[in-house]
């Protein structure tokens, strides 16, 4: 690493062992760091636990669908939403698993007591935690994906009502909302990649933006980065499978990458 970095390093160190989310380790395990640049420009550290999830037994509990989510919507006039402050963080790891995240750094070997980003069963188990947690308003007033929430009504009085039952369980069961990331009584909200309101559904302008900027892919990499965000608005697109289906060939094991003015129309 480069000094800045080790001194950003020392410093996200130092502020995750004030707060008790690592803790020194003697662990056999320890995967390496690295620092990712967030859109703001500040630095995220991050563990590649890459080694970890080739022996890992995958929790199967099943993520939901946007699509069937964003059905409920269907006569909703007002909307809130609740973004959890650094979700996984919020979850303890069992004691005995804590020694498979070690990490090592110039700084010493370290472990998480809470659920780190990065593990591969980090989305199902959190998901499985805010399902529990919100069972009783799941497909009434109430959608969770990983650690956004929102809350939905068709009035006022009734809204009042279903988020004060929200954040009496999130009180009770001491889960933490960020508020610079929430919003509250909107009629027209953003969540999970749309703009949703009591007229429509519709992609978030930005993401419309992303796509229909992207350069042409140069490598099957690229082809599979761009049908997944492609894909996401599958349902605003007629014939989407029909359209991507050249560009989905190229996906196949030992096909050869080769774009040509078809791949472009397609594009």
């Amino acid at each position: 690493m480069a000094p800045l970095e080790l001194k950003e390093l020392k410093k996200q160190l130092e502020e995750l062992l004030d707060k008790g989310f690592i803790r020194s380790s003697i662990s056999p395990w320890g995967a390496p760091v690295l620092f990712v640049k967030k859109k703001d420009g500040s630095m995220r550290l991050c563990v590649d636990y890459r080694q970890l999830y080739r022996i890992t037994i995958k929790n199967k509990y099943p993520l939901p669908r946007i699509d069937d989510l964003l059905d409920q919507l269907k006569g909703a006039t007002v909307f809130s939403k609740i973004n959890l402050r650094s979700g996984y963080w919020q979850l303890r790891i069992e004691e005995k698993s804590i020694p498979k995240t070690g990490f090592r750094t110039r700084y010493g070997l370290y472990e998480y007591v809470v659920m780190p980003f990065g593990l591969t069963n980090a989305p199902a188990a959190f998901t499985s935690l805010m399902n529990k947690t919100l069972q009783p308003f799941l497909d009434q007033f109430v959608i969770v994906v990983i650690d956004d929430i929102l809350i939905y009504s068709s009035s006022q009085e009734e809204h009042k009502k279903y988020l004060r039952a929200v954040l009496q369980i999130l009180r009770e069961k001491q889960l933490y909302a960020k508020f610079s990331k929430c919003e509250f009584w909107m009629e027209e909200i953003a969540f999970l990649g749309h703009i949703i309101s009591k007229e429509e559904v519709q992609p978030n302008p930005t993401k419309v933006k992303a796509i229909l900027e992207w350069e042409s892919p140069m490598n099957t990499s690229e082809v599979r980065s761009f049908l997944g965000l492609a894909g996401y608005y599958r349902r605003f697109v007629k014939d989407f499978s029909v359209i991507a289906k050249l560009l989905t060939s190229l996906l196949k094991k030992n096909a050869p990458f080769k774009w040509n003015n078809m791949c472009d129309q397609s594009f």
